[in-house]
């Protein structure tokens, strides 16, 4: 998995550059857009979605190491009952993004800064 890391994070500073890569509040924010995007594609509804977030929201922050292992633990046990190989899409999608580079660039540069929409 760490291997993995690494060549996600040389794709992240080669797409956008140090300061985008390293930028908290926007990972935080396409992490969170892409996860939506995969529970939708699942089958989760937007009202099950809120009712989520007002959940979440309603109780202490957690420490981020140990939300960064449940959402490992979460996202294998989902793909197994989504019959996905987990490596395989991951591998997959890294591999299709290197292929579009300058869209994601583009579409980075038309966003504002900090904006929680793509």
């Amino acid at each position: 998995m760490r291997e993995y890391q690494l060549a996600v994070a040389a794709f992240v500073v080669v797409c956008f550059g140090d300061e985008i890569a390293a930028d908290k509040v926007e990972r935080n924010h396409r992490f969170l857009e892409e996860a939506l995007e995969l529970v939708q594609a699942a089958g989760c509804t937007a009202s099950e979605a809120h009712q989520l977030v007002d959940y979440v929201y309603g109780r202490p922050a957690g420490e981020v190491h140990l939300e960064v292992g449940g959402v490992a633990v979460t996202l294998a046990a989902l793909c197994t009952a989504q019959g996905v190989d987990l490596e395989q899409a991951a591998n997959a999608e890294l591999v299709r993004v290197w292929g579009l580079i300058e869209i994601i660039r583009e579409k980075q540069r038309k966003k504002p800064k900090h904006s929680p929409l793509p």
